[in-house]
């Protein structure tokens, strides 16, 4: 997965929107995590604070960085098997 982003949000030729920050970050697993993180950190730069898109994106990096954490191993790292 690649952290370029789209050059017509990047350019605002089109509006991003709640529902693509939503796309964006939905089918996020850990191991992307931090990358759709850094996408949608770079997406909502330059919006105001407040803007219901920013609020959006704020609340899924937010998601992403804690998804980013969760390794999946029921083990929990004791290296132990069953």
């Amino acid at each position: 997965m690649s952290e370029l982003e789209r050059a017509d949000r990047l350019t605002g030729e089109r509006p991003i929107t709640v529902e693509d920050i939503r796309a964006l970050a939905g089918p996020s697993t850990p191991h992307f995590s931090l990358q759709v993180r850094n996408r949608i950190a770079q997406i909502i730069a330059d919006l105001p604070e407040g803007d219901p898109v920013r609020v959006e994106g704020e609340k899924q990096i937010e998601r992403l960085t804690q998804l980013a954490e969760f390794t999946g191993d029921p083990r929990s790292g004791t290296g132990a098997g069953h």
